[in-house]
């Protein structure tokens, strides 16, 4: 897609504390790149929340609702812990219906505490730490089961509404491929995979939240985020400099490049 042709697009962001602050973040990035009439259409927040528990918010406090239903959103993000739910159907059918353009983008986030099935109620870390011992060999086979289940879904939904509604963010698959460059001491300023976690859980620090951002941009407007401008997320933290935010760039854009169902469709 040529660059300049680019218009915004009005996005509506869901989900729970690894998600809605990409919301804000997108705002940056497409101003840095010259993306006139990105709007942030607003942010439905739970902590911990599938996607049903959005759409299940009463009527007359349901914004998302009241937006899609207006025809004001081209894009919907959504993010579940872990499992895709119905919440996610109701939203692209209603997407769908109202806007024959509509985008419905999932995030398939880095998984909690390394593990899949995640269960919020019984965890297993207790401190933010135990993130060093994962190898790359730990964290493939719940990776793949998860990632399994979720575009099975998305493709299930697809084919029942007729038409690609429903894309995928791939988030955990550039979290892995920076959690290699740790391991491997190839990423700037990121010692060890602790550094991009800030507690047990998996709860993300600046680093990973613009990885993330820029897997969004990404997907959300089909083009490269390299050589955007150091973002003022990153300024405050001088290990954080220009190698690590190219390194996110070009992360974040092979992950979403590579994978078949982000929309994006490049020769690397």
């Amino acid at each position: 897609m040529n660059k300049a042709s680019l218009s915004g697009l009005r996005v509506f962001t869901c989900g729970h504390s690894f998600h809605v602050w990409v919301a804000d973040l997108l705002v940056e990035l497409a101003q840095a790149a010259g993306i006139a009439g990105h709007v942030k259409v607003g942010t439905s927040s739970l902590g911990g929340s599938r996607a049903i528990q959005h759409w299940d918010v009463p009527e007359e406090q349901n914004e998302v609702k009241k937006a899609l239903r207006a025809g004001t959103v081209d894009v919907l993000t959504l993010s579940t812990m872990t499992f895709p739910d119905i919440g996610i159907r109701h939203f692209a059918e209603l997407a769908a219906a109202c806007n024959p353009k509509a985008r419905v983008i999932v995030q398939e986030l880095w998984l909690p505490e390394d593990r899949f099935p995640f269960d919020a109620v019984n965890r297993v870390r207790a401190s933010v730490d135990e993130f060093n011992g994962a190898t790359l060999e730990s964290l493939r086979k719940p990776h793949e089961d998860y990632f399994d289940l979720m575009e099975t879904y998305a493709r299930g939904l697809n084919a029942d509404l007729g038409r690609p509604v429903v894309w995928v963010q791939p988030d955990a698959q550039a979290t892995m491929a920076l959690r290699a460059h740790i391991l491997a001491g190839t990423a700037p300023g990121l010692a060890k995979q602790s550094d991009l976690f800030s507690d047990p859980w998996g709860h993300p620090k600046p680093p990973l939240k613009m990885l993330a951002a820029y897997c969004h941009f990404s997907v959300i407007y089909r083009r490269s985020p390299i050589g955007l401008p150091m973002p003022l997320l990153l300024a405050d933290n001088p290990a954080w400099n220009a190698d690590l935010n190219g390194l996110l760039q070009r992360l974040a854009w092979e992950a979403v490049s590579q994978h078949p169902m982000s929309g994006v469709r490049v020769a690397l």
